[in-house]
């Protein structure tokens, strides 16, 4: 891979907080609707059969990384968790040599992007999971928006803060309900979905689109397979691009261009 890698020794990794659940590897409605967002929003910027340079920032399981580097793109995934990162190495053993060589796993802190990587390395980037409520979003989209090429895609997944009662109340858990209606407290900063558009519009990364991700069902959900799986599928995919529903979804994906 041609990836620019920055070799700083003055930068030690730091360790990256315990994954965040925004997308969990075994949500699969949920990663099966954000799979088909991000191919919807590649095939729409980029030329067909280019090979894109990916960083996933969080890799976990690796679950989009990996569907991306079996299309034929270059991915680096970013994990700081030993035992993720060599989970994500045996799984690429099953692959076929080619997809092996276009995928690697590179130790690191998502928050310090710019330790690992020179400006401009990447045509995609992946943050999924990663800000919280009460986070800073700032300077960790200042440091994604650093290694991303001009023209490129920023695919941020967040928790959506502002329908965090609706999955409790739905299913009649009334104290959770609640709980998630009061007001926050001082480090309980909701992520609102303006704030960010805001701050990735200051950085010249303006959100040109926005998605809703599961607005039905709950993460624990299992995808039925067949024709019932695509029904849930299509209901939850129309849904999640359409107003009012997309706004009470369990996540908001959104996509930004790089100027």
């Amino acid at each position: 891979m041609d990836t620019a890698v920055r070799h700083d020794e003055d930068h030690a990794d730091t360790p990256r907080d315990a994954p965040r659940g925004a997308l969990r590897h075994d949500d699969a409605v949920g990663q099966a609707l954000v799979a088909r967002q991000l191919e919807e929003q590649i095939t729409s910027r980029f030329p067909v059969g280019r090979r894109l340079r990916v960083l996933d920032v969080a890799l976990r399981h690796g679950l989009q990384a990996l569907a991306l580097a079996r299309a034929g793109h270059e991915v680096t995934g970013l994990e700081s968790d030993p035992a993720l990162a060599d989970a994500v190495r045996r799984s690429l053993e099953g692959e076929p040599a080619g997809i092996r060589e276009r995928m690697r796993v590179v130790p690191g802190d998502s928050r310090s992007t710019g330790a690992h990587f020179l400006p401009g390395s990447f045509d995609v980037v992946l943050c999924h999971g990663v800000l919280a409520p009460g986070d800073e979003a700032g300077p960790l989209l200042a440091g994604l928006g650093r290694v991303l090429a001009p023209g490129g895609l920023l695919s941020l997944l967040v928790p959506n803060t502002e329908a965090a009662a609706m999955r409790p109340g739905l299913a009649g858990d009334w104290a959770g309900a609640l709980a998630r209606l009061a007001p926050p407290g001082p480090a309980e900063r909701p992520l609102r979905r303006e704030a960010l558009t805001a701050t990735l519009a200051g950085m010249s990364t303006p959100v040109h689109r926005w998605y809703g991700v599961r607005v039905f069902t709950g993460e624990d959900r299992p995808l039925p397979g067949g024709e019932a799986g695509e029904r849930l599928l299509a209901a939850e995919e129309r849904a999640g691009r359409t107003d009012p529903y997309r706004a009470v979804a369990a996540l908001l994906h959104l996509c930004a261009a790089r100027g």
